[in-house]
């Protein structure tokens, strides 16, 4: 049972932990890190790491897409970001890179994605994105998707990911007709995954739409303000814990089916990217970390979806600094510092050695310990 406290007269809450305040526990067996296998699959979709892009156009191109489904992640392209608002938007990146600390970054990411959507640019950028290689995937949030989701599927993508801050199965609107996901995804032959949700219960019922993945968490890092525009922090740790309690008691319930749970937030190094798959995730969704490789669009410069909002931005613009390597000596070394910002799957698969688990299903039953 979960600790519950109680704050004041009449109103408790429950205790919730982050990855930081939580360690992993090797067990009594070590094994060779090359016997260690980190791949994991969704639906039909092969992947040799467990990592799928945050897709942010900070750092996610039809390029760098390609470029991570290339080297074993699964690259996601936002469908309503810059890509398919401008013809050639490495001008409008350039001028978002060059920005510094003075900057009235917030009122030039607002002025950046006023220009509207084009459907054409969405075909374009898929044919990009099939055309460079491996698994094609786009992000589309749950308030357009109902406009959006024609153009995308005809464009021939292979896994959709229907997006938001947070998502719930139940969306009650008086104004629009809400999206159902339950009856949108039946209607599809390809796999659908939502998010995100920060609990048992959205993550159950996020679940029962049919979707194959479902994201936990609402990526954020130090340059998100959900908690101050919103008052929502998720304690990852926790959030991810209770939603393979859900995926357990789903599979109980439907005879056998897994839904894939994809962390997001309060992932920077490898040993965070341990940690959220100790405590159940079977992948987690990157990015500021990858804003820090070469080839990112933005050239360092790290902004979330929602920090262009119009009207209520929610996350601050990080400045561009150096990059860190190229995408696949962050993903797999050889690292040339100590913090565990490259190699991020090397240390992941390290970790698992050291904790004598061969693979991923296997190593989300290692022991925690919470130590602050």
């Amino acid at each position: 049972m979960r600790d519950v406290v109680e704050i004041g007269l009449g109103k408790t809450a429950q205790r919730g932990y982050h990855l930081d305040d939580i360690a992993i526990v090797p067990s009594r067996r070590t094994r060779d890190v090359d016997d260690v296998s980190t791949a994991w699959q969704l639906d039909a979709y092969q992947f040799k790491i467990p990592c799928v892009a945050h897709p942010s156009d900070a750092t996610m191109s039809p390029a760098t897409a390609a470029q991570l489904s290339g080297l074993g992640g699964l690259g996601v392209l936002n469908v309503e970001g810059l890509w398919t608002r401008y013809e050639d938007p490495s001008k409008m990146l350039g001028e978002l890179a060059s920005l510094d600390d003075d900057a009235p970054a917030t009122k030039q990411l607002q002025e950046a994605y006023a220009e509207p959507i084009r459907p054409e640019l969405i075909a374009e950028r898929v044919r990009q994105m099939r055309a460079g290689g491996g698994t094609v995937a786009v992000r589309v949030s749950p308030q357009h998707t109902l406009a959006l989701a024609p153009v995308i599927l005809d464009a021939g993508v292979d896994i959709l990911v229907i997006q938001g801050t947070l998502v719930s199965a139940e969306h009650v609107s008086t104004i629009d007709e809400p999206l159902n996901l339950k009856e949108f995804i039946a209607d599809l032959d390809l796999p659908v995954v939502v998010g995100g949700c920060t609990d048992y219960k959205t993550a159950l019922h996020l679940m029962r739409t049919g979707a194959a993945g479902v994201i936990v968490g609402i990526g954020a890092d130090e340059w998100s303000t959900t908690d101050a525009v919103l008052g929502i922090r998720v304690p990852m740790a926790t959030a991810i814990a209770d939603a393979a309690a859900a995926r357990r008691d789903y599979l109980d319930e439907t005879g056998g089916r897994y839904v894939h749970l994809i962390a997001d937030g309060d992932l920077q190094t490898s040993g965070d990217i341990a940690k959220a798959l100790g405590c159940g995730a079977d992948a987690v969704m990157l990015g500021e970390p990858l804003s820090l490789c070469a080839e990112a669009p933005a050239s360092g410069a790290w902004w979330h979806s929602v920090a262009s909002h119009p009207k209520l931005p929610r996350g601050a613009f990080g400045v561009a600094g150096e990059p860190l390597g190229d995408m696949e000596q962050l993903l797999f070394g050889p690292a040339d510092s100590p913090d565990g910002q490259q190699n991020l799957f090397g240390g992941l698969r390290r970790a698992m050695a050291k904790c004598g688990y061969r693979d991923l299903k296997e190593f989300q039953r290692v022991g925690l310990v919470l130590d602050r």
